[in-house]
């Protein structure tokens, strides 16, 4: 016979350190990793107002980080509590680390000048448009502009301009010698 499913495990207690240095007690429903680290879905003890003129016990929720605002108590088995893990990156993923984002960025400089970047680089304008691959190729082949050699620009788009071949053995030619 089929067993009901089981109840979400009861919340365990933690200490909260709240933004004064106060520890409060509350009580944690579940873990979520995120890129940076960790946070609790925590339940703080709270009061509201009812439509009757009442005041009753309520709780609110809250995500914080842990271990920075959240607290483990000695003795409180913290086993049970469900914990989202982020998806484990790919092979290629951890081969190749982060993706830059897409696109180039241009950057006005002084006497007509222009530079191109990839939109991390540290020099790129901030809140620049961002340019298609075609429309850098166009530019970047303009009187005045060149390609940014700290993030790679230049590097990245100096073959496509020049042909690939260049620059390592020579141009190659049409049929080898035998």
């Amino acid at each position: 016979m089929p067993q009901p499913p089981s109840p979400d495990p009861a919340p365990v207690a933690v200490m909260v350190v709240l933004p004064d240095g106060q520890e409060l007690r509350a009580r944690l429903y579940s873990w979520h990793q995120t890129p940076t680290g960790w946070q609790g879905d925590i339940g703080l003890p709270s009061y509201r107002n009812t439509e009757e003129h009442a005041v009753e016990a309520a709780e609110y929720r809250v995500w914080l980080d842990a271990p920075g605002q959240i607290r483990r108590i000695p003795g409180v088995d913290y086993s049970a509590v469900p914990a989202a893990r982020l998806p484990r990156p790919s092979f290629v993923e951890e081969v190749m680390g982060e993706r830059r984002p897409s696109g180039w960025v241009m950057q006005g400089l002084d006497r007509g000048r222009r530079l191109i970047h990839a939109p991390d680089c540290d020099e790129a304008p901030a809140q620049a448009t961002p340019l298609s691959l075609d429309r850098a190729l166009d530019l970047a082949e303009q009187a005045g502009v060149r390609l940014c050699s700290l993030c790679g620009a230049a590097q990245e788009l100096d073959p496509l301009l020049r042909g690939f071949t260049d620059g390592f053995d020579g141009p190659r030619s049409e049929s080898p010698e035998r």
